[in-house]
Order: structure tokens, then C-alpha cells, then sequence
């Protein structure tokens, strides 16, 4: 599809012998349509063309053609406005939905790069709360955006199990394991062993000791304490899978932390030889002060590992076993000192530099209650289950109280449920705390998963009016210039370059945003122009055509967030 984008920059760029490239990321889209669709901030030449942006701006725009691709170019203060030819527009955009369709958005923007997304990562005989949700289903939706532009992108789920917190829960089960039905309910019962094992330890160290020596002999493959571990984590998955299939997402790998138990030597050994460890009160660090990052323990006094060694294990693994030009982890911003720990350690390795510099941490704003922040230790969670039935509840209510006849009612009660959950989670900037509040994940109005896919459903109800889908040669654009339609044409045209941002920002809110705004343009476009017109098939045609794109579009990038379309609400 035509890049209008490269086009300006491509004129302006020749004008003054500048890098096309450079001066194409330097465009901006304007906050509003009259302003142009297109602007370039002068300001960024100042500098080398020692002028005024005012005086860059008239310059340029004596020396720029008008061609079939700009209608027109305006001068505002210190920015150049190029309005686009609307007509040319509508042509390439729906040309280019009409040979892609359901992969209209999609490229090979990532061709040849290979990316691992990490995230998920619960840790094992916890309950899976909503502290885990926000981590799930932004790794989904990255997960989903990446391969959709052609990266090869693998999704691991570095499961939680492994750590002092299995020394703890091993040594509850000892004291009180027949007290609790571990294989009917086994998740709610191990949780009630480890708060109650917390708070023995708060009240006698030697209690705390014992977990400690635990977790050492499970680090030495003690079979008492290793058969009780591989029990915690089976029971753990199978509860795990009920949610993932919920939410529809999937892994390509679940290796977690024990599996790179016997890959930490090696990396000890290799930072040992670069000459980046030292002892401190019995452990063994790398220090990281001159950097401003305090000191990362590879091994703790008593000779246990901890998790910034696992994590180098698998930063190792990973460059060996995918090579990978980026491995992103999604992880909440309360950890950000310790991924900046070990991308600084990482260095170290013997592994590539580009592998190096793609490591990255994607930060996330914690999710609480209205009372507060959640802790296992406290038992103060919301699990994730419970909230998508309850969800999926209250929806089947609504729909009771105002379409007791739609068919399948649960069916479509489950998309809605689940969906209005997971955009509530991916509708903000993400690095943004999160206060948990029904009224704000299930309002059927405004900037949620329910108004996408309610514009989704009105797509289709035209499309089942009309009785017919019009063939893209029987469309004429021309009868699609009025301001509603431009506006939904302006917004497909952009849908690709919405999902580069995703990717290249790491950052889900450009998608849902999108939708949106898409969803808002179509609304307008509904409530001003008559769609089914018997007495003109040429315009009915071509507006039956544009709602079919729209609904395609919604439905795509809804499936990328990880969101169900309804077929009735």
C-alpha cells in the first residue's frame, strides 16, 4: 500500500539533501483533520539550516509539487501541513483491504528478526490472581502483534517454580499436610498451608531456617522434597490451563525457573572469569554500584542460587537456543531494578552482542483492590477464574434484562465477559497503576471491550440488511468522500502503522486506542448517512462495502488483543 508518509518525506528530504528516512520519522499526524493529515515540525531543521521554522516552512513549500498524491500544503507557525489526495486514499486503502481482508494490516515488518516474549509467570501452588492478569494478557497481545508483522516470535511462560518460597511450603506441608484436602481443591489448599507457614516464620526464625534448609535440599535433589515439588507444580498446570483456555492464550514453551537449575554453574563460572564477582559477607555478587544499580547476587552465604541467577541461565539459553534479536519481559514495574541488574550482568556472557542490546523489561502498573494492594502472604487476592465467571454473570444479567431472546446467550455472554476483562487491562498506558473496579471493566458505554465489539455486531446487522456483500469492483470510492466515510478510510489506512507502534513501543494502548477511535468514526458514519438504499445500489454498495471493513478490522485487532467478537448483543 501506498506510504503517503514517505512520500512527504521523500519531498522534503530532496528539497534540502537531507536522509529520506530521517526527515519521514520527524512527520506527525495532527490532534485534528483540519489541520492536514499530515505535519512536519520545521524546528528539526533549524538548527541545520540556520533559519526559522516560519522561514523553513515558506521555503519549503515554494519548492514542494503539488502532485495525485497532495491535494494541498499549508504553512501553521513552525509546521509544514500537507493534506492528502482523499481520493487516492480510498482507492489504495480499500484495494488494499479487498486483496488481504482478515490479514489487512498485517507485513512483513518483522521479516527475519526472531523475538521472545516472556510473561505470565505465575509462580507455582499460588493462586492465579489478578496481579498475574495484566502480565498475561499484554504478553498475549504483544505475542499476537509481533507474528502478525512477520517477526518469528516465541511465547515462554517462566513458571514460578522454584525458590525459597517451595522450601516454605514443603516444610508446611510436613507440619500440617493432613490437616488440608491437597487433591480435591489443591491451589486454595496449599494457599492456606503457605499463609499459615508465613506467619509461624514471623514469629520464630528457626521456622524460617528450617524452609531455608528445605529449599537446599531440593536444590540437591532430595527425593522427599523433590517428589513433594513435582506435586505442587502438576497440580499448579492443570489449574493454570483452565485459565489459559479461558482467556484463549497460548505458550510455546512453559520452562521455568528449575529447569535452568543445572545451567547456573556455568554462568557463575563465566562471570567468575570475566572477573566481575566478588564475595560479600559469604555471597558471591557482581557489583554494579559505579553503575547505580547496587549489587546482584549470584549466590546466596549458604550456597543457594536466587532468581537473578536463573534469569542469566536463561538470558544464556535463550541466545543460544533462538538467537533472538529481542526478548521482552513482561513484568511489572516493581521489579525494574532487578532486569536492569541482569541486563547490566549479561554483558558478561559469551553470548551476542545483539542479543545484548535486545533484552528488555515491559513495564506495567500494579493492580489493586480498592482496599489496597493484594499479597499471597495475606491471602488478600482476587482470583483471576473467579472474576472472568463473575464477570461472564453479570453480563448474562444484562443481556437477560435487555435481549432475553438472543439466541445463545451464554455463548455470547462469555465473549463479552472475558473481553470486557481483558481491554480493561490493555486500555491504558500500561506503565499506569490500576485501581480493580467492576463499573470501569463491565460499562457497556465509552472506551471499552463492549462498545468494540457492539460496533462489531452493528457492522454485521448492515451486512445481513443488505442480504448481500458487494464485490469490490462494484464499489465506486467516489461515493465515499463525505466527512464520516473519510474519517473511517483515514482510520483503516492507518491500522498498520498503529501495529508497528505497538511493537516498536512495546505498548498495547496504541491498538486499543485504535479500535476506538475506529469504532467512534463508524458510530458517526451510522448516525449521519443511510446505509441500505434501495433506490441508490451504487451508494448502498459501496457503504455496505465500507461497514464489511470495519467490522474486519475490529474483529482483527480485537483477536490480537486476545478478544472474542460476539455475533449478537
Amino acid at each position: 500500500m501506498i506510504n503517503f508518509k514517505l512520500i512527504i518525506g521523500e519531498k522534503i528530504a530532496n528539497t534540502i539533501n537531507e536522509d529520506i528516512n530521517e526527515i519521514a520519522s520527524y512527520i506527525e499526524v495532527p490532534p485534528n483533520k483540519e489541520m492536514g493529515d499530515y505535519a512536519f515540525p520545521c524546528f528539526k531543521l533549524a538548527k541545520t539550516l540556520k533559519k526559522a521554522p516560519p522561514m523553513i516552512a515558506e521555503e519549503l513549500k515554494n519548492k514542494i509539487e503539488i502532485d495525485e498524491n497532495i491535494e494541498k500544503i499549508e504553512i501553521a507557525g513552525g509546521y509544514l501541513n500537507f493534506y492528502i489526495n482523499k481520493l487516492k486514499l480510498s482507492e489504495e486503502t480499500l484495494k488494499e483491504f479487498e486483496l488481504k481482508q482478515e490479514r489487512y494490516g498485517s507485513s512483513a515488518y518483522g521479516d527475519g528478526k526472531n523475538v521472545i516474549v516472556e510473561f505470565s509467570s505465575p509462580n507455582i501452588a499460588k493462586p492465579f490472581h489478578i496481579g498475574h492478569l495484566r502480565t498475561t494478557v499484554i504478553g498475549s497481545a504483544l505475542y499476537n502483534v509481533y507474528k502478525f508483522l512477520g517477526y518469528n516470535t516465541t511465547a515462554i511462560n517462566h513458571l514460578g517454580d522454584y525458590g525459597t518460597q517451595f522450601g516454605k511450603l514443603i516444610e508446611g506441608y510436613k507440619r500440617w499436610g493432613n490437616e488440608y484436602n491437597i487433591d480435591e481443591n489443591p491451589i486454595d489448599e496449599l494457599m492456606k498451608i503457605y499463609v499459615r507457614i508465613n506467619e509461624l516464620c514471623k514469629e520464630d526464625e528457626s521456622v524460617l531456617e528450617a524452609c531455608r534448609e528445605n529449599f537446599r535440599l531440593l536444590e540437591e535433589n532430595d527425593e522427599y522434597c523433590k517428589n513433594l515439588w513435582e506435586k505442587f507444580r502438576d497440580v499448579s498446570l492443570k489449574e493454570f490451563q483452565r485459565i489459559y483456555d479461558l482467556l484463549g492464550v497460548h505458550f510455546d514453551s512453559l520452562k521455568g525457573e528449575a529447569f535452568y537449575t543445572d545451567k547456573m554453574d556455568e554462568v557463575e563460572n563465566i562471570l567468575e572469569k570475566a572477573g566481575v564477582i566478588t564475595e560479600s559477607q559469604g555471597s558471591k555478587i557482581v557489583d554494579l554500584e559505579d553503575k547505580g544499580l547496587g549489587v546482584c547476587i549470584i549466590r546466596k552465604s549458604n550456597g543457594s542460587s536466587i532468581y537473578a541467577t536463573r534469569d542469566l541461565a536463561a538470558i544464556r539459553y535463550r541466545a543460544k537456543e533462538y538467537d533472538f534479536d529481542k526478548c521482552l519481559y513482561v513484568v511489572a514495574y516493581e521489579q525494574a531494578l532487578h532486569f536492569r541488574q541482569i541486563f547490566e550482568v549479561a554483558k558478561h556472557l559469551d553470548i551476542p552482542e545483539k542479543c545484548q542490546k535486545g533484552l528488555e523489561h515491559v513495564q506495567y502498573g500494579m493492580t489493586r483492590l480498592t482496599t489496597g494492594k493484594m499479597s499471597t502472604r495475606e491471602g488478600n487476592v482476587i482470583k483471576v477464574e473467579d472474576l472472568l465467571k463473575e464477570s461472564i454473570e453479570r453480563v448474562e444479567h444484562i443481556i437477560e434484562e435487555k435481549n432475553p431472546e438472543m439466541e445463545n446467550k451464554k455463548a455470547e455472554a462469555k465473549k463479552i465477559g472475558i473481553g470486557a476483562v481483558i481491554f480493561n487491562n490493555l486500555c491504558t498506558t500500561l506503565i499506569k497503576d490500576q485501581v480493580f473496579d467492576w463499573n470501569a471493566v463491565l460499562n457497556f458505554n465509552g472506551e471499552t471491550g463492549p462498545y468494540i465489539q457492539y460496533v462489531y455486531v452493528r457492522t454485521k446487522s448492515v451486512l445481513e440488511k443488505a442480504g448481500y456483500l458487494p464485490s469490490f469492483e462494484e464499489v465506486d470510492v467516489k461515493l465515499l468522500q463525505d466527512k464520516e466515510s473519510l474519517n473511517i478510510i483515514s482510520n483503516l489506512y492507518e491500522f498498520e502503522n498503529v501495529l508497528k507502534s505497538v511493537v516498536d513501543k512495546n505498548e498495547t494502548s496504541f491498538l486499543t486506542r485504535y479500535l476506538i477511535e475506529l469504532g467512534q468514526s463508524y458510530s458517526n458514519f451510522y448516525n449521519e448517512n443511510k446505509i441500505i438504499c434501495e433506490d441508490n445500489k451504487k451508494l448502498q454498495d459501496a457503504r455496505v462495502y465500507l461497514s464489511v471493513a470495519v467490522g474486519t478490522v475490529l474483529k482483527t485487532g480485537a483477536k490480537l488483543l486476545g478478544i472474542e467478537m460476539p455475533n449478537k448483543m
